[in-house]
């Protein structure tokens, strides 16, 4: 058994990230800008956009957070949303999710230029992955597909089995790895809640994707000897033997599954490392096409 170590493999690839940015800045030109847009108290929204500051500075990009009480009106944050459409200086931008319930997230979404969508959730930038064209794919399943690369994994030909639907992971991870490419020619299974006999499906993978949002569902009659585990999931359960009281898990369960696996992702340290890095390529990506203007 592998680790797929993400945290690593993320840390090479912003060294790549902050070399370009080193040589564009001595070119005379302006950084990459990402801006985050987060509205309200969501604790793990407030960590996840403080750790894309993070990112930021590390790679020299130049980096925002706008941050909105849980009560601003949506009409003022399409207002902001606009206002970062037609900023020059700004590459790309995020809206945070989850909004508060008075809003309506899909058209917020919608509202943001394609070409400044890093997070690749507006529908131009979900057709043209779905159709193979040069836009933005969603953070997660870039950075898995990145994962994959890197370590050299051969997945043609390979049966991969996807655990979910959504379409921030689950769709999209099935379509990138269905694709004429190197990794994807696969042959996809997309599974879900209403799937029938999911442990024997998921038993017969030899890529097993999990991204469920349930803490240690794929156990070790779903893993067949061999394969390569990808586990997107990440919850918090109570662990008494912690200072914290808590410790995080994925969706699979690890302890029984790493000796069956030839590759599998950590929790933590796995997908979400990767997930940010892809974050910050999709912005480099954003910045080039709009010098090319």
């Amino acid at each position: 058994m592998q680790l797929l170590d993400g945290k690593a493999l993320a840390g090479t690839i912003r060294n790549e990230i902050c070399a370009e940015v080193a040589q564009i800045i001595s070119n005379g030109q302006r950084p990459p800008k990402l801006v985050a847009v987060l509205v309200g108290n969501d604790g793990p929204s407030q960590t996840y956009v403080g750790a894309k500051e993070k990112d930021c500075s590390e790679v020299g990009f130049d980096s925002e957070v706008l941050r909105f009480s849980e009560e601003v009106s949506e009409a003022e944050l399409m207002d902001t949303v606009e206002r970062l459409n037609g900023d020059p200086q700004v590459d790309g931008f995020i809206v945070q999710l989850p909004l508060p319930s008075h809003m309506n997230d899909q058209r917020i979404l919608e509202a943001i230029r394609p070409d400044k969508d890093v997070d690749g959730f507006h529908p131009e930038n979900v057709g043209k992955m779905a159709l193979g064209l040069e836009g933005f794919v969603p953070a997660t399943p870039a950075g898995i597909v990145e994962l994959l690369k890197r370590h050299a994994i051969d997945t043609e030909g390979k049966l991969c089995v996807v655990i979910g639907r959504s379409s921030i992971v689950g769709m999209p991870m099935a379509l990138l790895m269905g694709k004429n490419a190197q990794p994807g020619n696969c042959t996809v299974v997309q599974t879900h809640s209403r799937t029938k006999d999911l442990k024997g499906i998921c038993a017969q993978a030899d890529i097993l994707i999990a991204a469920l949002g349930r803490p240690c569902f794929v156990g070790e009659e779903m893993v067949k000897d061999g394969a390569v585990v990808i586990d997107v999931g990440i919850s918090r359960i109570e662990d008494t033997s912690r200072k914290s009281g808590f410790r995080l898990v994925g969706d699979v369960d690890f302890e029984a599954v790493a000796n069956k696996c030839s590759y599998i992702t950590p929790v933590p340290g796995g997908v979400g490392p990767m997930t940010r890095t892809a974050l910050l390529q999709n912005t480099l990506q954003a910045y080039y096409r709009h010098q090319e203007k």
